[in-house]
Parts: structure tokens; C-alpha cells; sequence
């Protein structure tokens, strides 16, 4: 993992939880896929199942960034290390392919 220092979530507990909330459900509801799949369910039936876990993760990524954005970047541009922290999550951007 990058990164050591701690991020957003250690100012943000609310969100912090919100956002463990939702990985602890979409961890389980995947689990309930993989079951869905092995028990050979209708192909469009677990497509739908799939998109509510991506859902659910999209929600997650949104409240993580939108608390990084909040705390890390508002105090990168404070300090003048703006440009930094927009690139760094520009780039992060680019993996939320559900977003």
C-alpha cells in the first residue's frame, strides 16, 4: 500500500465507519455471488448482483474521496502543495472505472 501517513478517514470517523460499512456489505455480497455462481444461477441474475456489489463499492470510493478531497487536498493547497495532492487524485481517478 502507498502511503504512510494516515489519511483522511483518521480526521473523518463518520466516514471512516460509513465507508467500512459499505466494504464490510459489498465483501459480503460478493461472497453471496461466488455462491450464486457455483450454484450455476441464471447468467443475467448474477449480472444484476454483480452491478449492485460495483454499486456499493462506487458509493465507498465516492465517500473516501470525497473526505480526501475535504481534508488532504484542502490542506495541500493551504500549504501550497496543491498540485501534488491534484495529480495524486487525478490519477487514483483513473481506476474508478465504476465511479
Amino acid at each position: 500500500m502507498e502511503g504512510t501517513t494516515k489519511g483522511s478517514l483518521a480526521k473523518d470517523p463518520a466516514v471512516k465507519a460509513d465507508v467500512l460499512r459499505r466494504l464490510r456489505t459489498a465483501s459480503g455480497h460478493l461472497s453471496g455471488v461466488v455462491r450464486m455462481v457455483d450454484d450455476e444461477v441464471y447468467c443475467v441474475d448474477v449480472l444484476k448482483q454483480i452491478a449492485a456489489v460495483q454499486s456499493s463499492l462506487s458509493k465507498a470510493a465516492r465517500a473516501l474521496m470525497t473526505s480526501h478531497m475535504k481534508h488532504c487536498v484542502r490542506e495541500a493547497v493551504r500549504s501550497d502543495g496543491g498540485e501534488t495532492q491534484i495529480d495524486e487524485m487525478m490519477d487514483a481517478l483513473r481506476y474508478l472505472k465504476h465511479f
